[in-house]
């Protein structure tokens, strides 16, 4: 649907993809009350709408709903949704870049998602993907989501020069390669980019670019994007005082086909968890370690040697650790098919063990 009638798809344009969130939100009482709202209520045509006017200069916009929900609902299918109109819209010399408006909730497991699955290709194809939202509903005063919107519709625009093609997201003045996001923070503005390695939207650090360039060169290959049901089923547990051997116990008869382990200081985990998760890898179900902590590296065999089933995450947290998992373990499937015989630990180690920007 485009936010302009006048303009055509066959017109080079920037693509905004709506997904909803707190960003497309609207509070009942905005004033008295703004963090009571409902979010996923705004068109994306209608976010376009509003900084249509300020946009830089010869910039034309066009806008599609992927899906208007609240973030904390994403779904794999929305994923699966979403990946493709992306990997579409890289591939269309029409449009010149991609800004999705996206909920804070779980915008850290779309940008580890986008970035595992179409990384290479917005580098190759020289454009680049910004994720964006808002920290506030769209109709209180002070809103955060035009001026975010704007500076990611600015940043997408901007002469590829500066920056190169990749999936990137912009928060609050700031930017970082989406698979950096996560969000440490329950009503900061910064919320979700409060933790990563960043830059100004405006002046970008060399420091910063340097290491986006690092991970780029590393990264050589996307991996493909799981059919809608083929992905598999990972959970996150996570380890504290009082933790029982029933809570991994009690996945062992089901489909599940890996744990990611929330462990506290370094990634350790329960003694009570050292039988029931030997008995899970006899199985075949994939371990990888993280921190609870929300931030640091988890690195391997520290503070233990990690059992030959098991691996660490890197800097990856839980929730994208999960999402890694899920690709490492579809792109081995897929790979076995065509006989590579290539484990989920060879995929997970393409992202867990790329360049760290500091």
């Amino acid at each position: 649907m485009s936010s302009k009638p006048s303009i055509s798809e066959n017109t080079p344009h920037l693509l905004v993809l709506g997904m909803g969130g707190t960003i497309a939100g609207l509070a009942p009482n905005p004033k008295e009350s703004p963090l009571l709202y409902e979010a996923g209520q705004v068109g994306v045509d209608a976010l376009v709408a509003q900084v249509q006017s300020v946009v830089p200069e010869g910039v034309k916009l066009i806008s599609r709903q992927i899906a208007n929900i609240n973030s904390r609902n994403l779904t794999e299918a929305h994923l699966v949704s979403l990946g493709l109109a992306v990997s579409e819209a890289l591939l269309d010399a029409d449009v010149k870049g991609i800004v999705i408006t996206h909920g804070t909730d779980t915008i850290e497991e779309t940008g580890l998602f986008l970035q595992a699955t179409c990384g290479k290709l917005a580098q190759t194809q020289s454009k680049r993907v910004i994720l964006t939202g808002a920290m506030l509903p769209s109709n209180v005063p002070g809103a955060d989501g035009p001026s975010n919107l704007l500076d990611a519709l600015r940043w997408a625009s901007t002469p590829i020069d500066n920056c190169p093609g990749g999936i990137y997201a912009v928060m609050d003045g700031r930017g970082c390669m989406a698979m950096d996001l996560a969000k440490r923070h329950a009503t900061a503005l910064n919320a979700p980019l409060q933790n990563a390695p960043s830059s100004s939207v405006g002046l970008i650090n060399p420091s910063w670019l340097s290491g986006v360039k690092a991970v780029q060169a590393a990264w050589n290959e996307d991996l493909p994007i799981p059919k809608e049901g083929e992905w598999p089923w990972v959970e996150i547990l996570t380890s504290h005082a009082g933790a029982r051997p029933e809570t991994i116990a009690h996945w062992l008869g089901s489909a599940v086909q890996g744990f990611v382990l929330a462990g506290s200081g370094q990634g350790g985990f329960h003694d009570d968890w050292i039988e029931p998760l030997g008995q899970a890898m006899v199985q075949g179900i994939a371990l990888v370690r993280t921190t609870r902590t929300g931030a640091g590296t988890t690195l391997p065999n520290i503070p233990e040697l990690d059992p030959l089933g098991c691996r660490a995450s890197g800097t990856l947290t839980a929730p994208r650790a999960r999402i890694a998992l899920q690709l490492a373990l579809n792109a081995a499937k897929q790979a076995n098919k065509v006989g590579k015989p290539l484990t989920w630990q060879d995929f997970f180690a393409r992202i867990a063990n790329l360049p760290e920007i500091r």
